[in-house]
């Protein structure tokens, strides 16, 4: 009776997802052809509201939520407080009074699980990902155009293209997703965020700064390869690189793209009452 029980509960563990996988799995096993392909999320059909995911070992859908008001003002406010400050530096240069901060809407600490790596106990993970916002479908060509046509411009010019993008904001930006770029994962190294959402999908991005706020995500790993991708994902893809090399300059290659759906969003800011971890989506 007890070895029944035992296999029962095993049985009930693998089912739940506790169990994603029978020990570390082979990151080698994610490439194929000097590519990768994420297999735990059906990216949702454009003007979808509805993501599927493969969550904890079950394929579940989620809803997707946009950003509230008060997360577009925050962000947007201290996007252009960026754009300001690089100004003064470039017209002033050491006599300028402000440097860019770390804190803010640009890096988001992402926190995902899924399998531990070899070089590690733990499943969990926590690494600070540049994020931003992503064209809606039918302004992605003109943006990237607009990044084409503009990318040998001077640094003044493109912080003026930026600052443009930013006061249109809602018109040109998709409410209900953030993007970001994978830099490291490749054919023989693995970093732990991405091992953990090629596995599950689920994440967790924070900002470091007041107000501040919480996005519970699913996470869409997109390789710029990948054959299987949608007109949408390929142009996503070239989008986020154009913008990391605007102002970072050129790279030797196209990085993978990840798309961070919205499903759950909250107000973290301490003091307020009404936040404090607080649910402001639907």
């Amino acid at each position: 009776m007890e070895k029944i029980l035992i296999i029962f509960v095993f049985i009930l563990l693998g089912s739940s997802g506790i169990l994603l996988a029978k020990g570390t799995p082979n990151p080698d096993d994610f490439w194929k052809d000097g590519y990768c392909t994420q297999k735990t999320v059906i990216p949702p059909a454009l003007g979808a509201d509805r993501i599927k995911a493969k969550v904890d070992g079950k394929w579940q859908h989620f809803a997707l939520v946009q950003f509230p008001a008060s997360y577009w003002e925050w962000n947007l406010d201290r996007r252009k407080e960026y754009l300001d400050i690089f100004n003064e530096m470039l017209e002033k240069g050491r006599e300028a009074t402000r440097s860019p901060q770390l804190s803010g809407p640009h890096n988001g600490m992402v926190a995902t699980y899924g399998a531990a790596r070899k070089d590690s106990r733990f499943k969990l993970n926590n690494a600070v990902k540049g994020m931003g916002f992503l064209p809606k479908a039918e302004k992605m060509n003109e943006l990237i155009k607009l990044l084409e046509s503009s990318m040998e411009e001077p640094l003044p010019k493109k912080l003026i293209i930026l600052d443009s993008l930013y006061s249109h904001a809602q018109d040109n930006f998709a409410p209900d997703r953030l993007v970001s770029l994978e830099l490291y994962s490749e054919p023989g190294y693995t970093t732990q965020t991405f091992l953990n959402q090629m596995l599950n999908p689920a994440c967790v991005t924070v900002f470091l700064d007041i107000p501040t706020y919480k996005i519970k995500q699913i996470a869409r790993l997109i390789h710029p390869s990948d054959p299987a991708l949608s007109e949408y994902e390929k142009q996503a893809c070239h989008y986020v690189n154009l913008m990391h090399s605007y102002f970072h300059g050129s790279f030797p290659r196209g990085y993978m793209a990840v798309i961070y759906y919205n499903i759950e969003v909250y107000d973290s800011s301490p003091g307020k009452r009404e936040a404090r971890g607080t649910k402001i989506s639907p």
